[in-house]
Formats: C-alpha cells, sequence, structure tokens
C-alpha cells in the first residue's frame, strides 16, 4: 500500500506541475529529467548552457530548472522593459532568497531603499572623494608594507593572489575597519577566511554543498567570519567608518539584532570585496599578456601629470583596457521575480506574456559582451576596442542595424546597477598605476597565457581563474 501511494503521489504531482506553453509563452524547454529539467547543465557552466538553448530556441526562452520556471532574455535591444518595470517585476525577492541561502540573514523588517539609500549617501557624490582618498592612503601604505621599495631581489608570487589579497585588505581598511586597525597579522586572517568563504560562494548559493565536510567548512567559516565582523559591527567611533555607521543604523531600523548585523556585514564584506580583486587580476594578466596593450597603458601613464585618484583625470586607453577586460570576465546575472503576469514586447515585434511565479533572467555575458555581431573576435582580449581611431571613447556599438544602448554590462543596469561602480572603477585604475610606475611587474614566463574561466562562478559576479598566473615584482630603481 505504500508504494502505490506513493506512486498515485507521484503521478498527482506530475499532473499539478505539469506545464505545456500557450501561445503567448516564450519557447519552452523542459528538459529531459522531471522537476530537475537543465539545473544541473545551467549550474555546471551556464554561458555554455544559455549559449546552446539560444541557438535552439532564439533570444528568448523557458527552461526548467530544480522546479523552477526561469525566462532568458538575450536580446539587448529588448532589456529596458525588464531593466525599468518595478511593478511586476521584482528585484528584491531573489535577492533575499540569496541573502538566507549564503548568509544566514534574515531581517524582520527588510528595508531596500534605505539600504539604498545609504549606499548612494557614501559612495556617490560629494562624498565619493574623500572616499576615493581613503582607498588610496590605504593602498599606499599596504604596498609599502606588502612590496617594500627597499626590495631589492625579485620576488615571486601568483597574480590573483597578489591582486585579490592587496585590493580585500584596502577595501576592508576603507570600509569595515577605519582607523581601527591596520595590523597585518588580522587582515591576513579575514582574508583567508573570506578566501575560505568564497569559494563556497556559487554553492551555496545553488545549494549543492555535496558532503558534510563541505557544509561543515562552510558553517564553521561562516561563524568565524560574523566573530571577526563582530566588533566593526558592535562599536562605533574608532573601528567604524561612516559609511559603517550609516548602515547599522538602517540595520538596526530592519529589526536586526547583534547577531544579524554581523551577518549583514558578512553579506556587504562580499558585494563590496568580492570583485574587485579579481577584476584587478584579469585588467593586470591581459596586459602582461598583451605586449601591445601593456606599452600603450604604460605610455598614457607616463604622461599623467597626477595619479587618476578621480575620473577628472584622463586615461582614455586605461578605460578601454579595463572596460575590454569587464566585457570579458563579468558575468552576472540579472534576475527579477515575475510578480503577475506580465505582457514583454520585443524590440523585433514579437510579443510574449511572462507568467507570474516564474523567474526571469537576463545574462548580458552572452549578449551583449559575447556577441559576435556586436564585437568582432568576441573571444580575444582588444585593449582598444572601447578607443575610435581619432582616440576618443567608442559608446557607438550595433546589433543587428540598430544602435545599442547596453553595449557592455559589467555593472547591471537601471536603478538597481552597481552603486559602488565608481568607487571600483578608480580603485582599479588606482592600482593599476601604483603597481605599473611604481615596480616592474613581469610574467615568470614570458609565454605563459591567460588562465581559463572557473565556469562555475558564472552568474555571479566577476569570474574567476581556474588557475593562477605566476608573476614577479620588484621595486622600480
Amino acid at each position: 500500500w505504500a508504494v502505490l501511494l506513493l506512486v498515485h503521489l507521484l503521478l498527482l504531482y506530475f499532473v499539478v506541475t505539469r506545464r505545456s506553453r500557450s501561445k503567448n509563452d516564450p519557447p519552452l524547454d523542459k528538459g529531459l529529467i522531471p522537476w530537475l529539467g537543465h539545473a544541473l547543465e545551467f549550474g555546471q557552466d551556464a554561458a555554455k548552457f544559455l549559449s546552446r538553448m539560444k541557438r535552439k530556441h532564439g533570444d528568448i526562452f523557458t527552461v526548467r530548472a530544480a522546479g523552477r520556471y526561469v525566462t532568458v532574455l538575450l536580446d539587448p535591444h529588448s532589456y529596458d522593459p525588464v531593466i525599468h518595470n518595478q511593478d511586476s517585476l521584482d528585484f528584491h525577492r531573489y535577492a533575499q532568497v540569496l541573502m538566507e541561502r549564503i548568509f544566514l540573514l534574515q531581517l524582520p523588517n527588510y528595508q531596500p531603499d534605505k539600504e539604498k539609500a545609504v549606499m548612494k549617501q557614501h559612495f556617490l557624490g560629494k562624498n565619493l572623494s574623500a572616499l576615493n582618498s581613503t582607498v588610496s592612503k590605504h593602498m599606499h601604505n599596504l604596498l609599502k608594507t606588502e612590496m617594500p621599495q627597499n626590495q631589492k631581489d625579485w620576488k615571486e608570487d601568483g597574480l590573483f593572489n597578489l591582486s585579490y589579497s592587496l585590493l580585500f585588505k584596502v577595501g576592508y581598511l576603507t570600509l569595515f575597519a577605519g582607523e581601527q586597525s591596520s595590523d597585518s597579522s588580522h587582515l591576513a586572517v579575514v582574508y583567508e577566511e573570506f578566501k575560505k568563504f568564497d569559494g563556497l560562494l556559487t554553492k551555496l548559493a545553488r545549494g549543492t554543498l555535496k558532503s558534510a565536510d563541505e557544509k561543515k567548512t562552510a558553517q564553521s567559516v561562516r561563524q568565524r567570519l560574523w566573530r571577526l565582523l563582530a566588533p566593526a559591527a558592535l562599536t562605533g567611533g574608532l573601528g567604524s567608518t561612516p559609511w559603517l555607521d550609516g548602515y547599522r543604523q538602517v540595520l538596526k531600523e530592519e529589526g536586526a539584532d547583534d547577531e544579524m548585523q554581523a551577518r549583514a556585514l558578512l553579506l556587504q564584506l562580499w558585494a563590496t570585496q568580492g570583485n574587485v580583486g579579481p577584476a584587478a587580476f584579469w585588467l593586470l594578466g591581459y596586459l602582461l599578456t598583451n605586449p601591445e596593450a601593456l606599452a600603450a597603458v604604460k605610455t598614457e601613464m607616463e604622461a599623467l601629470r597626477l595619479p587618476p585618484l578621480d575620473s577628472s583625470v584622463s586615461t582614455p586607453v586605461l578605460d578601454s583596457a579595463l572596460d575590454e577586460t569587464l566585457r570579458l570576465t563579468a558575468a552576472p546575472f540579472i534576475t527579477r521575480e515575475v510578480l503577475q503576469d506580465t505582457p514583454l514586447h520585443m524590440a523585433d515585434g514579437q510579443q510574449f506574456v511572462l507568467r507570474k511565479g516564474d523567474r526571469l533572467c537576463l545574462f548580458p555575458l552572452i549578449s551583449p559582451q559575447m556577441d559576435p555581431e556586436i564585437y568582432q573576435e568576441p573571444q580575444k582580449y582588444k585593449f582598444n576596442r572601447f578607443l575610435n581611431e581619432d582616440g576618443s571613447v567608442k559608446k557607438d556599438f550595433y546589433k543587428g542595424g540598430k544602435r545599442l544602448k547596453y553595449y557592455n554590462m559589467p555593472w547591471g543596469a537601471g536603478l538597481n546597477g552597481c552603486m559602488g561602480k565608481e568607487v571600483a572603477i578608480t580603485t582599479l585604475k588606482q592600482f593599476t598605476y601604483m603597481i605599473l610606475t611604481q615596480y616592474d611587474l613581469e610574467l615568470c614566463n614570458p609565454r605563459a597565457q591567460i588562465p581559463a574561466v572557473d565556469v562555475s562562478r558564472y552568474g555571479y559576479g566577476m569570474v574567476q581563474p581556474e588557475g593562477d598566473l605566476l608573476v614577479r615584482y620588484k621595486p622600480k630603481k
């Protein structure tokens, strides 16, 4: 009887959850495995899977993944109606799912608009200059400590480790530690624990931690980071920053107790520091493996009268090299929950209805960023791709004969775009400037190539390399 009951329940489940395509739906691809659908292939290599679906179905389609139906839109001409629709397409619900799944964070009275206002106050406008100056100060001090000017011999390191560790520490001191501590041992411990956590982040997000050891490691490293962040979360004055004070006040208004405040700070630590270090690695890595690009950037830097502390210092060659780096390696999903049946008018005239309860996903890495119709040889790094022949910034890119509004989207777009974009860009430019003007930096193996991408990181900001790129450095004479 138990077996018979189970069979009947399974049959009932499949009848209730069975879905077929109606005339207003995008193409539907449920996969061969009931309930699971395409979840495994989607999670293993999203770019490869979604490119295959695009070739099969076109610029819009719906796939089943672990019981959810996800509509994927890959036509950048049609992104605007999604990005600017806040009434029926919700950003915050999925964000809350990830907050709980990755960070075990639950805010009783979640107020995303207030959080955004605090970010805007401290990362944009009149406070941006002060923040950039603080970044510059910490970067200068850390370089003196970790890459001392009295060093005479070449020192070897992995470029990813070098870039990530230095910029993580700069960001941590700037936003979390204030003047409290630049103690190198404390910074090293926070970074090492953070790297362990970051290594498990995509599995936490997808709920695919496999072994008991992995689950135990994830929990223990989160607990250690909560303890390390607790002083910054719970004390004012020394050991705090203006941004941190403002954010803590919002957390209190959201009903977060001391434990939840520490968890929220881990979320912000990852959100603010999880992408800049990897981006610096890719930028320097592409420059070192492309001698023409490195020479052009160095020539521009040598002509500067002032370091690039903000956008007032013109660096079109470095800007193009950075934009090209981000085109190749920035791979976030732009995700929305569909709150009600929503019509979608595509730029090519097609019309569809997004179903209530589905999830909508844009993946700009595939289009526009790696679209061969927009970029010639999209897999290739071309440092001057975003420059016109006269050296001015190139902003005109086309698809289907129409000029694109969205031709490169490493920072997202619209009201939910990255609030820290300007700080991140300035940090990357300052770091590149300091490294290339104050140090001799070269590949240990002159014929080394840029490492392959860790495809499991697709969807969560900057991708990371499968391996490292061995470099050596010493201060310039």
